[in-house]
């Protein structure tokens, strides 16, 4: 099964997962597959825009090849903002889509403590683009704060 998750940045889509993958599911995580890429003591977020370069490109890769095996194991698939066309493809896949939201103020609140300013861009374009569709699933926080 592919399971899409989604939400503004530093809303806590990574511990989600953290809560709910197994060890043989597959997790496709650009923060994560960055942080793999890289040398020991680079940051977590805010990388560096040639490392997400590298980490794009495996990201895809791992896409294309995970989503041969969603009949076989679990797949969970961080997509922070998917377009009309990703919604499509998931759709056609019979994904879960999961919405984490812990609501805007946390949001900016842990943006502005942990991530670079241009995340806030993101994360107010992600409201934006909520605010304008049909709420389809209710928004949830990572876990219990």
């Amino acid at each position: 099964m592919l399971i899409v998750v989604t939400g503004p940045p530093a809303a806590g889509k990574s511990s989600w997962i953290d809560a709910h993958a197994k060890p043989t599911d597959v997790v496709i995580d650009l923060d994560r597959i960055t942080s793999a890429l890289t040398g020991p003591g680079a940051p977590s977020w805010n990388q560096h825009p040639l490392h997400l370069r590298v980490a794009h490109r495996a990201r895809y890769a791992a896409i294309d090849e995970a989503l041969q095996l969603v009949d076989q194991l679990d797949v969970y698939l961080i997509h922070t903002m998917p377009n009309a066309k990703a919604l499509t493809k998931y759709k056609r896949l019979q994904a879960r889509i999961v919405v984490v939201d812990p609501g805007r103020d946390i949001v900016m609140h842990r943006i502005a403590a942990m991530r670079s300013p241009e995340m806030e861009r993101v994360a107010t374009r992600w409201y934006n683009a909520r605010r304008r569709l049909p709420q389809q699933a209710m928004p949830q926080a990572s876990r219990a704060w």
